[in-house]
């Protein structure tokens, strides 16, 4: 009894303050994107003393915010789908098949997730320019598709490396049995395994379409004002003349819509995913 109360006792001294590091600012994201300019930028207050909804509609026509959006959304997705497609045939392989040199793709795959993305930078913009000029046209760096294929690097191995684990918990029997009943290999992946891997595949693209959406660094540098996603869009409420406070809160509120609502829809599989394939 002693032992339980003390550990409720623990439980609420952690767990509060760390509630109220969470809920505090967003509250107060919520409360400034309810204001008018001149109250954000003068004395704080909790609440909003003239409530507008003023901010959400600017938002659209200080940047080019929609524009940014659809950037962000082509990008994360085609990034997202190409990541789980990729990963699924890749992993397939690690975790159904022995072929020389597996150990050591496995290997190389993790060892990838070691480095900080930033050491990256510099060799993919060399990589990209020296190709743009090869072809003698504009196709990978301040693209779209030279953005895709950024996040593809970053994506791919931990994709690959959960998938891997993931399918080793699927018995192997299921394959066999479909090959015995005349379904070829990939006639297995798809009618057996698949459907079996549903929260491994969707946990997967999940931590994919989060990692592009709200990415920074790389989308700052490697694109310009055509091929600009969100993330760096929102730097555009700030200017010489003046930072527009409760538009950034706005908008901030705005593109988390997505990541919010995908993360609700799906958190079942998520949370199912990320436990089965975190077992190895």
């Amino acid at each position: 009894m002693r032992e339980q109360l003390s550990f409720r006792i623990f439980r609420w001294v952690v767990l509060v303050p760390l509630g109220l590091f969470v809920v505090v600012p967003l509250y107060t994201m919520i409360m400034s994107a309810l204001k008018p300019l001149r109250d954000v930028q003068g004395a704080f207050s909790w609440w909003p003393t003239r409530p507008t909804l003023r901010p959400f509609v600017d938002i659209w026509s200080t940047v080019p915010l929609a524009k940014y959006f659809v950037n962000s959304l082509i990008v994360t997705s085609v990034a997202t789908v190409f990541s789980a497609l990729i990963a699924v045939f890749a992993s397939y392989a690690i975790s159904r098949y022995r072929f020389r040199g597996r150990g050591t793709f496995s290997g190389v795959v993790l060892s990838t997730q070691m480095f900080p993305g930033v050491l990256f930078l510099l060799p993919l913009f060399v990589v990209f320019v020296n190709i743009d000029r090869t072809l003698g046209f504009t196709f990978l760096y301040q693209t779209r598709v030279g953005l895709i294929l950024t996040y593809l690097t970053f994506t791919l191995p931990f994709s690959i490396w959960m998938l891997a684990s993931y399918f080793d918990g699927i018995p192997k029997e299921l394959d066999e049995c479909a090959r015995v009943d005349g379904a070829s290999a990939l006639g297995a992946l798809f009618r057996i395994v698949l459907p079996t891997a549903r929260p491994g595949i969707i946990a997967v693209a999940v931590y994919s379409f989060m990692t592009g959406w709200g990415e920074i660094l790389f989308a700052s540098q490697l694109t310009n004002a055509d091929s600009r996603t969100l993330s760096v869009g929102l730097q555009a409420y700030a200017t010489e003349a003046n930072v527009y406070w409760n538009q950034v809160m706005a908008a901030a509120l705005v593109v988390s819509i997505p990541i919010v609502a995908g993360f609700l829809l799906l958190q079942r599989y998520l949370v199912a995913g990320l436990t089965a394939g975190a077992v190895k």
